[in-house]
């Protein structure tokens, strides 16, 4: 006989939790530096892009704004600061993804080595890691692009539906949903990926335990608007995921 299925809340309820089950074990020894560098590195290059374009933005400002309306600056900055917001949301799940994604895969095999009891050498020289990064950078942004196909082929028809009167109401609601659901198919790829499954495999994984990999994305969406937090998210996300493939995908 076939376990009865879970109800839909419990599902939901499970796929959020095992979101902030992956934050506890970013502190884990052999597992800090897959977290710390590339939040380094996308630190810095948010940080040089605001002040490029604080830089750029104050010198347009002297170009237009006269003497007299020196007064406008007031204005218009706060204008500016809220447009880097917006950019630095949209931007950072996209770009900081492509930055970490040679260390993700890694990080899930660190994470999932720890969950499995398997001994890692955590004093593994920083040569080494330089060459495990080295090796997993093609084959990350070949995955990269792969999802990034995914969420092209469905956004663009889902972005037509603004246009059209009446449905519009509900597309915002649509594309939140659409946006939790490839959080689930960006991050749960680290674990399959590792295990050697396709996209295809993967997304017919997804697709069988659906409610809670739609709890997962939407808490991982969540926390993107959180922020500070959504610095965090990348890493925190790809050990949630790669919990969640331990412990609900054991003969996967």
């Amino acid at each position: 006989m076939k376990p009865h299925p879970k109800p839909p809340l419990n599902d939901l309820s499970m796929g959020s939790g095992y979101f902030w089950r992956g934050f506890s074990l970013l502190n884990e020894p052999g597992v800090r530096r897959y977290v710390v560098i590339p939040l380094l590195i996308n630190t810095v290059l948010f940080a040089t892009l605001i002040y490029l374009g604080a830089e750029r933005f104050d010198a347009l400002l002297d170009g237009l704004i006269p003497d007299w309306l020196d007064w406008l600056r007031w204005l218009l900055w706060p204008v500016f600061a809220i447009l880097a917001l917006f950019v630095i949301f949209f931007l950072f799940s996209w770009v900081g993804n492509l930055v970490a994604a040679p260390f993700n895969s890694l990080l899930s095999e660190a994470i999932h080595a720890k969950l499995m009891g398997r001994a890692r050498d955590e004093n593994a020289g920083w040569l080494e890691f330089a060459r495990d990064i080295a090796v997993n950078i093609i084959p990350s942004l070949l995955s990269e692009l792969h999802k990034l196909l995914y969420f092209l082929v469905r956004a663009i028809p889902l972005g037509l539906l603004l246009f059209i009167p009446g449905i519009n109401v509900v597309a915002p609601f649509l594309w939140l949903a659409f946006s939790a659901w490839m959080l689930a198919v960006e991050y749960t790829d680290y674990p399959m990926g590792n295990h050697g499954l396709s996209f295809s495999e993967q997304r017919k994984h997804l697709r069988e335990r659906r409610t809670m990999n739609f709890g997962f994305g939407a808490m991982a969406l969540l926390a993107t608007m959180v922020p500070g937090l959504n610095f965090l998210v990348i890493p925190t996300a790809v050990a949630g995921a790669t919990v969640m493939w331990v412990e609900q995908y054991p003969n996967a």
